[in-house]
C-alpha cells in the first residue's frame, strides 16, 4: 500500500514533468507561428511579451472572474458555522492563512479553491455539498481544497489554463489567416513552414487541452493524498466521493449550473457531466479510481 507521502511525491513529479513538456511545446508553437508570419527574433519577443502580459492579467484577476462566473457569494459565518469551523481548523492545520469562504446555490455536491497565492485564496462550496455531507466528510473535502492552496495548485492550474488558452488563440489566428488567404512572407516560399503551421493550428489546441487535463488529474490525486494526510482519515474523503458518485448516478442529475470549461479544473469533482462514468476529456480522474487509491492508503 502507498503512504500519503509516496502518493504526493509521485504525483508531484508527474505534474512537474508535464508542465515542462507543456512549456516546451508552447514555445515550439510560438516559433513556427512567427516563422509562418515571416517574423524574426523581434516578432518572437513581441509575441512572448504579449503572452506574458495576458498571463499576468489572468494571474491577478482570474480568481475574481472564476468566483463571479460561478455565482459564488460570501458565506455568512453565523449561517454556516460548521463550514467556517472546518475551513478555519484545516487552514491552521495546513499552516496557511484563512481563505475567504463562499457559497454557491446549487444542488450538485461540489467545491473548489481559487486564488493567486496562499494569502489571496478562496474556498467555495455548493449548498448541495453541505446538504449531504456529515462533518467528517465535509472536512475531507475541505482538506482536499486546502491541499490545492498549500501546494500552489490554484496558481499552477490557472497558469496551465492561460497557456492552453494562448496556444488555442495562436492556432485560431493562423487558421483564420489561412482561410482568408494570408500567409506572411512564407506564402510563396518555405512551403514546409506553411504545412507545419497548418498542422500545428489543428493539433495545438488538442494537445494543449490534453496536457491541461493530464495535469489536472495528477493534481487531483495529489490533493486527495494530501487531504487524507491532513485529516488522518482517508476513509472520510473516500466516503464523500462515494456520496458524490451516488448523486451522479441518479437519473437526470444536473451538473453544476454555472460551471464551464474554464472553471471545471478547479472543482472537487467533475462539474460538467454528473452522469458520466468515464470521460476521456474530463478534467478529473474517475471517482472509482480516487476512492480505490484512498482506501489503499494508511
Amino acid at each position: 500500500m502507498a503512504s500519503f507521502f509516496d502518493e504526493i511525491a509521485r504525483n508531484n513529479l508527474k505534474s512537474i514533468l508535464l508542465m515542462v513538456v507543456f512549456s516546451l511545446f508552447f514555445f515550439f508553437v510560438m516559433y513556427f507561428f512567427v516563422q509562418f508570419f515571416g517574423g524574426g527574433p523581434g516578432s518572437l519577443l513581441i509575441g512572448a511579451i504579449i503572452i506574458i502580459a495576458y498571463a499576468a492579467f489572468t494571474y491577478f484577476a482570474g480568481s475574481k472572474v472564476v468566483l463571479a462566473v460561478s455565482r459564488a457569494q460570501p458565506a455568512d459565518k453565523k449561517q454556516y458555522p460548521v463550514l467556517y469551523d472546518a475551513v478555519e481548523g484545516l487552514a491552521a492545520a495546513s499552516q496557511i492563512p484563512m481563505p475567504a469562504v463562499y457559497i454557491i446555490n446549487d444542488p450538485n455536491p461540489n467545491a473548489f479553491a481559487t486564488g493567486r497565492d496562499k494569502k489571496h485564496a478562496s474556498v467555495a462550496v455548493t449548498t448541495g455539498l453541505l446538504s449531504i455531507m456529515n462533518k467528517n466528510e465535509l472536512q475531507g473535502v475541505i482538506a482536499h481544497e486546502m491541499s490545492h492552496i498549500y501546494d500552489n495548485d490554484i496558481q499552477f492550474m490557472m497558469l496551465a489554463i492561460v497557456f492552453a488558452g494562448a496556444i488555442g488563440l495562436l492556432a485560431g489566428v493562423v487558421r483564420n489567416m489561412l482561410f482568408f488567404g494570408f500567409g506572411g512572407n512564407n506564402r510563396n516560399g518555405n512551403g514546409y513552414v506553411l504545412i507545419i503551421a497548418l498542422i500545428l493550428s489543428i493539433i495545438a489546441p488538442i494537445f494543449a487541452l490534453l496536457i491541461r487535463l493530464a495535469i489536472s488529474r495528477g493534481r487531483e490525486y495529489m490533493a486527495d493524498a494530501n487531504g487524507a494526510r491532513i485529516t488522518r482519515s482517508p476513509q472520510s474523503l473516500a466516503s464523500a466521493l462515494t456520496k458524490i458518485k451516488g448523486y451522479g448516478a441518479k437519473p437526470n442529475a444536473p451538473p453544476v449550473k454555472h460551471a464551464n470549461e474554464l472553471t471545471a479544473p478547479s472543482y472537487f469533482s467533475n462539474p460538467l457531466s454528473a452522469n458520466s462514468v468515464v470521460n476521456l476529456f474530463s478534467t478529473h480522474p474517475p471517482i472509482d479510481e480516487r476512492i480505490k487509491r484512498l482506501k489503499a492508503m494508511y
